[in-house]
């Protein structure tokens, strides 16, 4: 289960990287509400701890247990399901001794776990009908207990997910683009049905922002686009150095003045853009650029597919998550509520994603030239035992 290995293979860069990104969503938690200070710090310590010890857990250990990860993932959604807590509409959280956390966030590692078993184990056969049937199937579970949340975000995200991973695991380019030339008419349907008012495909603050993002100019969607609106002139006014490091009076400040709904969450971004400014923004694109670049960079060192899959699923968490809470916090994106990795507040996902980064660090732990020193050293062992 915990093996020894070479401290030069631990990815020391990595850590530095979840580290500073961390620490500066720390700060930027404490600016937009300082009560929430404390906790998310606990959420980092108790992160970089969890992320240290499944570091050193053999993963392809972990992924034996891949039917259990599973059907407790299924339990978590149903428990949501049937004994979920409602907030702003929507029943997404569990509430157990007195602690509340999002099982959807913790389900899309488990999800990207079990189909990285899933496909290593059908890797010869991965583009016949019965594999992707069979996998889709299996996708469609947990996926439907999460659209019936309501999450149509996270729904849509781990779709995207599991996309990624059926690529990663070898997906012919001729189905590829075969999905591609019946999903693209589907999206126009979709998107021709949701603008009428009368539809029932989604939910009416759904449509709503859908809406306000397709017709910003129009009266009617004015209220919907107002947070959005908002968060832009927080970020226009941090200008290059931001108002914190320049010390600009912070009356008029849109962060302060609470303009912004979530800020701590959802859009953190802004906070990151009035405090810290240009300099702020771009440091933290940078950090998650170089997360993303680093979880690709491991799967090409992993020793099979699943340690592969593993590493390319977390790293699109990272960069999808990044690019629509970016879009959203500047406009270019309806209003998903998505919150930005490793830097909104939540210790749900905080945690999640650090799980997440651990096995993708036990990986390169596990890596060619690692694997290639120890069948060295057996074969000397065997050498000199004769």
């Amino acid at each position: 289960m915990i093996k020894q290995y070479k401290l030069r293979f631990y990815n020391f860069k990595l850590v530095i990287l979840l580290t500073a990104i961390s620490l500066f969503g720390v700060q930027l938690v404490a600016s937009a509400s300082p009560d929430l200070r404390n906790k998310q710090l606990l959420g980092v310590v108790m992160g970089l701890v969890i992320l240290v010890i499944l570091s050193l857990m053999d993963y392809s250990w972990i992924l034996n247990f891949q039917w259990i990860m599973y059907g407790f993932n299924l339990l978590m959604l149903i428990g949501v399901r049937l004994f979920g807590s409602e907030a702003g509409g929507a029943s997404r959280w569990l509430d157990i001794g007195g602690f509340r956390f999002q099982p959807t966030e913790l389900s899309k590692i488990i999800i990207i776990l079990f189909f990285a078993k899933f496909f290593m184990d059908h890797e010869d056969d991965i583009n016949t009908f019965r594999v992707l049937a069979e996998s889709a199937l299996l996708l469609a579970v947990p996926l439907a207990l999460i659209y019936a949340q309501p999450d149509m975000k996270n729904t849509i995200t781990v779709t995207i997910i599991f996309c990624i991973l059926l690529y990663v695991a070898g997906l012919s380019y001729k189905i590829i683009g075969g999905a591609i030339l019946i999903a693209v008419p589907l999206l126009i349907i979709f998107l021709s049905i949701v603008v009428q008012p009368d539809q029932t495909l989604i939910k009416d603050y759904q449509r709503q922002r859908i809406m306000s993002f397709l017709y910003p100019e129009n009266e009617e969607y004015q209220d919907d686009i107002e947070q959005q609106n908002n968060s832009k002139t927080a970020i226009a006014s941090g200008e290059l150095v931001g108002k914190k490091l320049s010390g600009e009076d912070q009356v008029s400040s849109v962060n302060a003045g609470n303009f912004v709904a979530e800020n701590q969450t959802d859009f953190i971004f802004a906070v990151a853009g009035e405090e810290y400014g240009f300099i702020g923004c771009t440091t933290l694109v940078i950090l998650l650029l170089l997360i993303s670049v680093e979880c690709i960079r491991m799967s090409l060192r992993a020793k099979d597919l699943a340690g592969k899959i593993v590493c390319c699923g977390v790293g699109s968490i990272v960069a999808i998550q990044s690019f629509l809470n970016i879009c959203v916090a500047t406009g270019l994106a309806p209003n998903t509520g998505t919150p930005l990795p490793f830097v909104s507040y939540g210790l749900t996902s905080l945690v999640s994603l650090f799980i997440g980064m651990g096995l993708v660090m036990n990986v390169g732990l596990q890596s060619s030239a690692y694997n290639k020193e120890l069948k060295k050293k057996e074969i000397d062992k065997k050498e000199e035992y004769l």
